[in-house]
């Protein structure tokens, strides 16, 4: 095994004990001095948000930074809204709660691909993915709430509440309808509806199949504006594949349940879903 050793311009000791004595401890200083640094630097960016200064994340899609104050060398910044971006923040809440107009409200995976469809890009000029959306979707910063110090800057793990620093910024999305989207997620989450509440064995799960491709009718669920939601048995080519599978048929699970229960209490004959 190759051995390595490390050398140092400003602090180079010999390989005896005492020195090899002296390089742990002067280690152990450098170590606590560093430590030492970043306390006071993260107290330092507590105290610039709790001021409502800006300290340099990730800007959110709809914001901009401007210059408010100018402290010695030091530059404060605040969140702005970008009246450009602001508008396609709107357009997405907006799709998600009501669609298009030429369909109903569009899920996560079906919003970013509308947007990727139509050459909307984020700011870095990459494509809207299911993690992006739901990112903007849940972020309290577009009803004028940005929250600082969630996470630790090296593990990423969550904080404390009690250690969150909440700064007013200008809002984009009314509360009102921010809480809508955030009632709704929670009902598409599966982590609040396992997916075995949606696909699993119900009257016709394995049985009935679509016309047009022969594919497995699956069960599908989406959410009115008013928070109902419905159930669909839909073609599984579709969905798998989209429109160049299968064209694709739905109908209400009630409908059909209803159907096919009276089809049985009537003398045999031949049941398919071309409608």
């Amino acid at each position: 095994m190759t051995s390595v050793r490390l050398v140092s311009i400003t602090q180079e000791l010999g390989d005896d004990p005492a020195q090899v004595m002296m390089r742990q401890i002067i280690g152990l200083f450098d170590e606590y001095q560093s430590r030492e640094n970043g306390k006071h630097v993260r107290k330092a960016m507590v105290e610039n948000a709790r001021q409502g200064f800006y300290n340099g994340s990730p800007i959110p899609l709809g914001y901009k930074t401007v210059e408010v104050d100018k402290r010695g060398a030091r530059i404060k910044k605040k969140l702005a809204v970008d009246p450009v971006e602001a508008e396609t923040v709107k357009l997405i809440f907006r799709l998600y709660r009501q669609g298009d107009g030429t369909s109903g409200p569009l899920g996560v995976k079906n919003l970013a691909s509308w947007l990727n469809e139509r050459g909307y890009r984020t700011r870095r000029g990459a494509r809207f993915g299911v993690a992006t959306v739901h990112g903007i979707l849940t972020n309290t910063v577009y009803i004028g709430e940005w929250v600082f110090n969630k996470r630790d800057s090296r593990t990423q793990q969550p904080k404390p509440v009690n250690e969150h620093v909440t700064v007013e910024v200008p809002g984009i999305i009314p509360r009102t309808e921010f809480e809508a989207v955030s009632t709704t997620l929670k009902t598409r989450d599966p982590k609040v509806t396992a997916p075995r509440v949606v696909t699993g064995p119900i009257l016709l799960t394995g049985i009935a199949t679509c016309a047009g491709c022969g594919g497995a009718m699956t069960l599908r669920t989406g959410t009115s504006s008013t928070g109902r939601v419905h159930k669909y048995y839909t073609c599984s080519t579709c969905a798998r594949q989209g429109k160049t599978g299968c064209k694709g048929r739905s109908i209400p699970m009630a409908k059909l349940d209803a159907i096919v229960v009276e089809w049985r209490t009537l003398p045999s004959g031949c049941f398919s879903l071309n409608g």
